[in-house]
């Protein structure tokens, strides 16, 4: 199969719109051929493309900038000698002058899968800017690794963010060529939008169910180190907004969590006590580790790794991170109501509310957890009725 940036390299006739325009490239680290060449490379080699500028999203367009608020700033490539425009540093929205450095804007980036990874919202904002200075974006489509099931709660007006781009639930199931044309019919844009698509996809194939197994692995962001980490991140990402650690500081991030506190054994007895249904499609399995930086940093955690690698264990359409995650949060505050679970931080730019609610877009998921009367059945309702309605809504923009 080929990605996006592939098809572009090898035909002509799909880069003749380009000729005589100024061309300019949003990567990231994962933006790179089969050959683990870099797009802007790649691209820079071609006679008639004319590349006049690029921009890196959050954490970098060559670098890896490790956690979260941690920014890039705007540079001169040495290689290409082309201005570099950071959309994670003193801006998160193309300023006017960034715009005007091109004509044709490519976007190369590689998804999650996760409503919260904010290449989405990059891509939003870059969309809105296009619109409104007059610019074409094109989308050269990867893979969604996590693939086309849906999981979570819808996000609601008001709680938009750098970690919110718009009304969908937690796991999207779209790739970025199809969510750049639902955000265009959402918000009402006018603007030149094409997507290079992608040459066999199958996302409902195994083993790979979205990412091609054939293809190398690039850390779009430092701590997505692997497909398990893509499969799990839905869930394991709410923990951002907890205290308890998801793993950063360790060869695993945002594939298990725990906490120098937490009795783990305990915590999965209860869980599958709670809704087993919920735990399906994966192993999990009773750990410990010792971050060595971030949460609880030279601390033992006694904690839970999430396995879905092994074939025997893992059934795509079975597992449900969103859900398992919220379980083990409510198994937890069942047996200790008082315990801090909930995080008060600056995240992602917002202060005055609650990451744990920044990240579910509303407060629905943490009031179920803190409701000592809420049962699995009342937050399974809930999001059931928001994926039903997200299948329905985006079906007429899937391309694959």
């Amino acid at each position: 199969m080929k990605f996006g940036i592939e098809r572009l390299l090898e035909d002509p006739s799909l880069r003749a719109p380009l000729q005589g325009r100024r061309v300019a490239l949003l990567a990231h680290p994962a933006s790179v051929t089969r050959d683990l060449t870099h797009s802007l490379d790649a691209l820079a080699a071609l006679p008639d493309i004319t590349l006049s500028a690029a921009f890196g999203p959050q954490h970098g367009l060559r670098g890896d900038k490790q956690d979260n608020m941690v920014e890039s700033i705007d540079y001169v490539d040495p290689r290409h000698g082309i201005p570099v425009f950071s959309l994670y540093g003193e801006v998160r929205r193309p300023t006017p002058t960034m715009m005007a450095s091109f004509d044709v804007l490519l976007v190369d980036l590689q998804d999650l899968g996760c409503r919260i990874y904010t290449f989405i919202t990059t891509l939003r904002y870059v969309l809105e800017a296009a619109a409104q200075h007059g610019k074409s974006v094109w989308v050269l489509d990867r893979p969604n690794p996590a693939g086309r099931p849906v999981e979570g709660l819808t996000l609601l007006a008001g709680w938009e963010s750098f970690v919110g781009a718009g009304p969908m639930p937690m796991r999207h199931g779209m790739t970025m060529g199809e969510l750049g044309h639902w955000f265009i019919d959402q918000l009402g844009l006018q603007i030149d939008y094409h997507v290079i698509t992608m040459a066999g996809w199958q996302p409902d194939q195994a083993p790979g169910h979205g990412w091609p197994p054939e293809r190398s692995w690039i850390n779009p962001s430092p701590n997505a180190a692997n497909l398990s980490m893509a499969r799990a991140y839905a869930g394991t990402v709410m923990l951002e907004g907890t205290s308890w650690s998801e793993g950063r500081g360790t060869t695993r991030p945002l594939e298990l969590f725990g906490a120098p506190d937490l009795d783990a054994a305990r915590l999965l007895s209860d869980m599958h006590a709670l809704a087993p249904q919920w735990l399906q499609g994966c192993a999990l399995r009773e750990c410990y580790f010792e971050p060595t930086f971030h949460k609880h940093v030279g601390q033992l955690c006694s904690g839970v790794q999430i396995h879905v690698e092994d074939p025997t264990h893992y059934l795509h359409e079975s597992f449900k991170p969103w859900r398992l995650q919220a379980l083990a949060f409510k198994a937890l505050r069942l047996q200790a109501p008082d315990y801090p679970l909930w995080r008060d931080f600056a995240y992602e730019y917002e202060r005055g509310r609650l990451a744990i609610d920044l990240i579910n877009g509303g407060p629905m998921l943490r009031e179920w957890v803190d409701d000592p009367t809420s049962k699995p059945q009342d937050l399974d309702a809930a999001a059931m009725a928001d994926e039903f309605a997200w299948e329905q809504t985006r079906q007429p923009f899937l391309l694959y």
